[in-house]
């Protein structure tokens, strides 16, 4: 079972865009600007997949994680914002978007990994933190502590990245596309 080159290709395109759009209008202190770039991403991925429904409970699930991981992150001073946020110690809401946005890949361009779990654990070590670094080289986040956050990251990104991959094998909106492309 493979996806369509076109649909993979389209998929990461579509999550950098979002990326791009909430980062940098982050760092422009108008966030509000990327949130509206990345919901309409999120909004054509759900439906388009055969089941929506499984697929925004992939993504809602992924904000709620996002929610958390990087709000412990702020709690603990590690990754500080200067925009998007509404609560003291909570991530800024265009941060927890991304998670939403990273959902849309994990049925699509990142169904390959699923299965392969050190290789995810890698893959999310690596750039789970090589993102934020991003962010920060774009001028949309800070790190309190460098150090701390960036091994913060590693670890969470090391464990929520293959559990989000079995996650979307449970929430798998685009399983039947899968099917329709086999017969």
């Amino acid at each position: 079972m493979k996806m369509s080159t076109t649909m993979i290709v389209s998929n990461v395109v579509l999550f950098q865009i979002g990326w791009f759009a909430c980062v940098l209008s982050a760092a422009a202190h108008q966030p509000w600007l990327g949130i509206l770039v990345t919901t309409a991403v999120v909004v054509t991925h759900v439906l388009r997949a055969p089941m929506p429904t499984a697929e925004l409970e992939l993504v809602l699930l992924s904000l709620g994680l996002g929610l958390v991981f990087d709000s412990l992150l702020v709690w603990q001073g590690w990754l500080q914002y200067s925009s998007g946020i509404v609560f003291p110690n909570v991530a800024p809401y265009w941060i927890v978007a991304l998670w939403g946005l990273f959902a849309t890949l994990l049925n699509i361009s990142l169904r390959w990994m699923r299965g392969r779990w050190v290789l995810a654990i890698v893959f999310g070590a690596v750039g789970g933190p090589a993102a934020y670094y991003g962010g920060l080289r774009l001028g949309a986040l800070e790190f309190g502590n460098m150090p701390a956050g960036l091994l913060a990251l590693a670890i969470g990104w090391a464990v929520l990245t293959p559990l989000l991959l079995a996650l979307s094998s449970h929430f798998d909106g685009y399983a039947g596309l899968l099917e329709k492309q086999t017969s």
